[in-house]
């Protein structure tokens, strides 16, 4: 159905351009599309890649930086329009995760207008470290994911949601900007190195968190998408749906898992994503014995708006903002 839909746009982006190519207004717009020929395009998909880019750019105004994914639309439910495709297609520079939410990608880079375009795909930057979803005890599988086993794995798309691998990635998209605007590369260089600096440091207080915790297990009443955060760590956790699930209501069952599970381990927090509103939380607290557990967010970045970026919400200060409630889930 994605790939069905991807073509219709493709379609529909053929006839705005034909229709263009005979507008009155031809003059204006081709001394507007000259002046954009003359700013390097990068087209980001999701928050964390905009915000990854922004701090190797810096000031240079001779960037133009997009995210297509900027009205709070979740990773998993996108489709591009044709004018997000046209971005694409004009872009110098297009980074994308290229997890199977991202299937409609091969065909909007068919149509692309740049020969030299360089596209950096996040699951393959990472190779061996991506890892399969897994359903853990308790866990919720879906119907669909039942029937498609015998298709080969799905991966966990939430690469972003480790430290460590937004290092890496940072590393990668920064070579890559260094090679399309080779006369800046030293100012891309230091504020490559001054930015991995930062990840490292609170990589380092999120190892210290969680050595310095009595607690090692989180519980989410909710989807999980930060598997990659917790293995960094050595944590374990509990929770109602693998990261990529669109369900939104958990069986009894579950909920009477998780609740069983949050007074065994006597928890004092119960984890929820920020797009959730609370309902499978707030049913685990109230069949637990003591019924007064914490419900705090943690922020995956999967629906981060322009307003947000307007706001100058940055990846470091989300993850900053986590490890205050890890800290607050762990004690």
């Amino acid at each position: 159905m994605k790939k069905i839909t991807t073509m219709l746009l493709l379609l529909m982006l053929t006839a705005v351009m034909v229709s263009g190519c005979q507008s009155t207004n031809k003059d204006i717009t081709s001394a507007k599309d000259e002046e954009k020929s003359d700013k390097i395009s990068i087209v980001t998909t999701i928050y964390p890649e905009y915000d990854w880019a922004k701090e190797i750019i810096g000031d240079n105004e001779n960037i133009e930086l997009t995210m297509l994914l900027d009205s709070g639309v979740d990773l998993h439910s996108y489709q591009p329009t044709a004018k997000d495709i046209a971005k694409i297609s004009n872009s110098d520079l297009f980074i994308y995760v290229g997890g199977e939410s991202d299937g409609w990608v091969d065909d909007a880079l068919a149509e692309s207008t740049k020969k030299d375009q360089i596209v950096i795909n996040l699951l393959e930057v990472l190779g061996d470290d991506v890892k399969e979803e897994e359903v853990v005890e308790g866990m919720e599988a879906e119907e669909e994911e039942e029937e498609e086993s015998e298709e080969g794995p799905e991966y966990d798309e939430h690469v972003w949601l480790s430290l460590k691998n937004a290092k890496k990635l940072c590393q990668a998209i920064g070579e890559k900007i260094m090679e399309i605007d080779e006369k800046n590369s030293e100012t891309y260089k230091e504020n490559l190195d001054n930015y991995i600096n930062k990840l490292d440091s609170l990589d380092q207080e999120y190892e210290e968190t969680v050595k310095n915790s009595p607690k090692k297990t989180l519980l989410f009443g909710d989807r999980f998408p930060f598997r990659y955060m917790i293995e960094d760590y050595g944590l374990k956790y509990f929770a109602a749906f693998v990261g990529c699930s669109a369900e939104s209501e958990a069986s009894f069952k579950t909920i009477t898992f998780l609740s069983k599970k949050t007074d065994e381990l006597g928890l004092k927090t119960i984890l929820k994503i920020e797009s959730s509103d609370g309902k499978i939380a707030e049913q685990i607290k109230e069949n637990t014995n003591t019924k007064d557990q914490e419900i705090l967010t943690m922020d995956s970045m999967q629906a981060t708006t322009k307003e947000d970026v307007e706001k100058n919400v940055t990846y470091l200060k989300v993850m900053t903002d986590n490890l205050e409630v890890l800290k607050s889930a762990l004690k």
